[in-house]
């Protein structure tokens, strides 16, 4: 159940270094207990948005109140709400898991026997519970990016900004952080979430704004985003490339072909109606295709579309 209140609200957001504009009136609204992903090129303004929600930068112009607590009026408010994971990892490699978590315990003034009853729970709760009493510089990847995700819950957190998470994990290690902030935001935990990986955001973002120069220039769900493209796609693979240029004939509307993959890609509207009426048409011409599929946009191809190919 969700809170009625938004944990995040963003308005009229601005910051500049210099000549550049970092952010131009940027506008967000998160709901609590939701994941809220944030994508853009480099350059768009998407960290340090986030340094000044999380506090640890003025804004020049506009307003934000984080789980309820203005930035700028009330910042010791928000930092007692809230929960950080960087880019770069800030556990101890020398000390074991168990002890980088009491250490943080203690930086949030929870008492020796709390901070070790709380160092027990997160390390349960992540899977960490066996490897607790290891160095950390024994741990793996994904295992050192899930304590790194306990010690910004040590506080327990109302809203859990993370940015670039998974930067640098292979797919294991990527898929054990997935699934921990899964269960985070199942626990009532509100994330925002910035990503340089479009299917990070698909896979865990209940709804995903798009910045680009400093404002948000679109945002919804996955599904909704995908659907600015044009709707879904049905490609054909064929057997024979001679045949290209007649099947294209007999798809619905504008082709797309790669001859080099003898592959033809079209937009549909009714995709069950296409794909049937596809199959019927090939099969009357007598032209064999090795595989057909009707698919959604990719993210990435929403992000290309909507940033004008600049780079992720």
């Amino acid at each position: 159940m969700f809170d009625s209140d938004p944990a995040i609200v963003v308005e009229g957001l601005r910051k500049r270094y210099g000549d550049k504009q970092a952010l131009d009136g940027l506008d967000l609204t998160v709901r609590a207990g939701t994941v809220q992903g944030i994508l853009g090129p480099n350059g768009a303004g998407k960290t340090t948005a986030v340094r000044i929600m999380s506090t640890l930068l003025r804004p020049d112009e506009g307003r934000v109140v984080v789980a309820g607590a203005d930035v700028r009026a009330r910042p010791d408010q928000v930092r007692s709400r809230i929960g950080l994971l960087g880019q770069n990892a800030a556990v101890d490699e020398e000390l074991s898991g168990r002890q980088n978590l009491e250490m943080f315990g203690r930086l949030y003034r929870l008492g020796a026997r709390r901070a070790g009853a709380r160092a027990d729970e997160l390390l349960g709760r992540f899977g960490l519970a066996d490897a607790g009493r290891k160095a950390v510089r024994q741990y793996s990847g994904g295992m050192r990016r899930r304590l790194d995700l306990a010690a910004s819950l040590i506080s327990q957190p109302r809203v859990l900004f993370l940015d670039e998470p998974t930067t640098g994990l292979d797919p294991r290690g990527r898929t054990e952080v997935w699934n921990a902030v899964r269960s985070l935001v199942d626990g009532g935990t509100t994330v925002l979430l910035t990503t340089q990986y479009l299917e990070e955001a698909d896979q865990l973002a209940d709804r995903i704004a798009v910045i680009d120069r400093g404002r948000v220039i679109a945002q919804g769900t996955a599904d909704e985003l995908k659907s600015t493209t044009g709707g879904d796609r049905i490609d054909v693979v064929l057997r024979d490339t001679a045949q290209l240029a007649h099947a294209a004939s007999l798809l619905p509307g504008e082709v797309v072909v790669d001859e080099d993959r003898r592959l033809l890609s079209a937009s549909v509207t009714d995709r069950m109606a296409a794909l049937t009426e596809t199959v019927r048409a090939l099969e009357a011409a007598g032209i064999e295709a090795r595989d057909i599929a009707v698919r959604r946009p990719t993210l990435d191809e929403v992000f290309m579309d909507l940033t004008k190919g600049d780079a992720a």
